[in-house]
């Protein structure tokens, strides 16, 4: 039998696993911020808003924790089907993890969109929620403190406590380790719910397409954004290679909503494609640890953001 000494510290030995998730207003830092904690590309970046559509799940292991991140797309009024579906997306998150945190921008003020959240928040009564102020690295000392005083009054005028408030810059990485550490001991008690090593339960496919939509996102007009939907069709390793030198074929789509945004996407002789394809190959690479092949289509898709049927096909 175990001196009691060594069975007192087996008991004080305590492990936590539990789900957190990112709120806020889109484009509010949720996505770099779960990339920084996960140490890894797990959620498309963007500074477009409306960038996440799925809740993307990163995994932050410790030895005495696991943390997993669920990603949402930001809470916002919603325009067409899509938004609406998004926005479901949210509140069926909100209700099912152990601790929410609040994202809002130090560089902007607190707007009707945060006061819209935190009341939505303010309802949800028995999960903890923290209040994290991202993207400290763009403001002074002064602002941000203005900031911090103004999102735990708002909480106090709600008549809630926040159970921390941390400021934060995942582009700096100054206290992104610290979020953690106050996330964790608002989890239960625990084993382990994924295995060591696992960084994200989203399905590969899945990861691959939002990076092909992350490269496509760039320098588009300002009306593109929400229009674009890809659709990885098939991932395959290709036949009679050399053991040594692999070679994944993806064939995807890439969705628009009108004819005259195809030329927006392909660009001159193709340029933008093209500019596209090499530049997710790049991460999809990394992600994937193999050499990738990778085949881009542009379709239409007539108004798929408002069509039930669409939706559905493009995987919402």
């Amino acid at each position: 039998m175990a001196p009691m000494s060594a069975r007192n510290q087996e008991t004080e030995a305590v492990h936590r696993a539990g789900f957190a998730c990112f709120v806020g207003r889109p484009n509010a830092g949720k996505s770099t911020l779960t990339n920084a904690l996960v140490g890894q590309k797990v959620a498309i970046t963007s500074n477009r808003p409306q960038t996440t559509r799925h809740t993307v799940r990163g995994i932050v292991h410790r030895p005495e924790a696991q943390l997993i991140l669920v990603d949402t797309p930001g809470l916002h009024k919603p325009r067409t089907l899509l938004g609406e579906r998004l926005n479901d997306v949210v509140r069926t998150t909100w209700a099912e993890v152990d601790v929410i945190g609040f994202c809002l921008p130090a560089d902007q003020k607190l707007g009707p969109g945060d006061k819209f959240i935190v009341k939505e928040l303010a309802a949800i009564k028995k999960t903890p929620k923290v209040a994290i102020i991202t993207k400290t690295d763009l403001v002074d000392s002064k602002t941000l403190a203005e900031q911090l005083i103004a999102i735990d009054l708002l909480g106090k005028e709600l008549g809630f406590e926040w159970a921390q408030i941390v400021p934060v810059s995942a582009v700096g990485d100054k206290q992104v380790q610290l979020v953690a550490d106050l996330l964790i001991p608002l989890l239960p008690e625990s084993p382990p719910l994924y295995p060591e090593g696992d960084l994200t339960d989203e399905p590969e496919q899945v990861m691959v397409a939002e990076l092909i939509r992350e490269a496509a996102l760039e320098g588009v007009r300002d009306e593109l954004p929400h229009s674009i939907a890809v659709v990885v069709e098939e991932m395959i390793p290709r036949e009679n290679r050399p053991a040594d030198r692999p070679l994944l074929d993806i064939h995807a789509n890439v969705y628009i909503e009108r004819p005259s945004q195809k030329g927006i996407i392909i660009g001159p002789k193709g340029s933008r494609l093209k500019e596209v394809g090499m530049k997710s190959r790049k991460h999809i690479e990394a992600l994937l640890g193999t050499p990738v092949f990778l085949d881009l289509h542009v379709k239409v898709a007539k108004d798929w953001q408002r069509d039930p049927k669409q939706l559905r096909k493009l995987g919402f």
